[in-house]
């Protein structure tokens, strides 16, 4: 289990780090905190690898409960246009959390036997996916304000073109779709870290 304590206290700092990043607009459609949050399922698929699925979901665990505290104190953060972190959005952020990462442990643990790189690559991809449209469909979905109707969410709902040049659509979609390419982009360069790291420890280990 020594792998355990890093593997926790990395996922602790990438959730922190995202959620004071995410406050922070990277042009129209991103914040800081999606070039940071997608290094979570990295974390994870790292500690499957060497620890097994049973210690990658303590660590997700430890993600979950780090997220729950950095949303708590959101809430009581007042920003320009109300908290930090409203309900919606420490919903749809913590659910997502949680159903992506159990699904990516799974889906790594399925594949643990497959070449190296299909099964970190294959499980952040899907679970990537799924964060996605847990995220943005539960914080800013008109058809889901009645979670919290006080909530001012006509932004996100506004239609225009996705992206700035596709069909029109919500907003918070073209948010959505920005997140995931990114998403899907970091799947792609985490398989670099990813085949370093655990080259290094199996060499260490023979």
């Amino acid at each position: 289990m020594r792998f355990l304590i890093p593997g926790i206290l990395a996922m602790a700092v990438v959730v922190a780090a995202s959620n004071v990043l995410v406050q922070h607009p990277l042009g129209l459609y991103l914040t800081w905190g999606a070039l940071t949050y997608p290094f979570a399922f990295l974390v994870t698929d790292l500690t499957n690898r060497l620890q097994g699925a049973t210690a990658a979901r303590r660590v997700v665990v430890a993600g979950f409960l780090t997220g729950l505290v950095c949303s708590l104190i959101g809430t009581q953060i007042e920003g320009e246009f109300g908290p930090l972190v409203t309900l919606r959005i420490a919903l749809g952020s913590g659910l997502a959390f949680l159903a992506a990462q159990l699904l990516d442990v799974a889906l790594f643990n399925r594949l643990r036997t497959a070449s190296w790189w299909k099964a970190p690559l294959v499980s952040t991809l899907f679970s990537s996916t799924l964060d996605t449209a847990i995220f943005f469909t539960i914080a800013f979905s008109a058809a889901l304000t009645v979670i919290e109707p006080g909530n001012d969410v006509s932004w996100a709902t506004a239609p225009g073109a996705l992206l700035g040049f596709g069909p029109e659509v919500p907003f918070w979609v073209s948010l959505a779709v920005a997140d995931w390419c990114v998403k899907i982009v970091l799947a792609l360069v985490a398989l670099v870290p990813f085949r370093i790291v655990i080259g290094k420890v199996m060499a260490k280990v023979a």
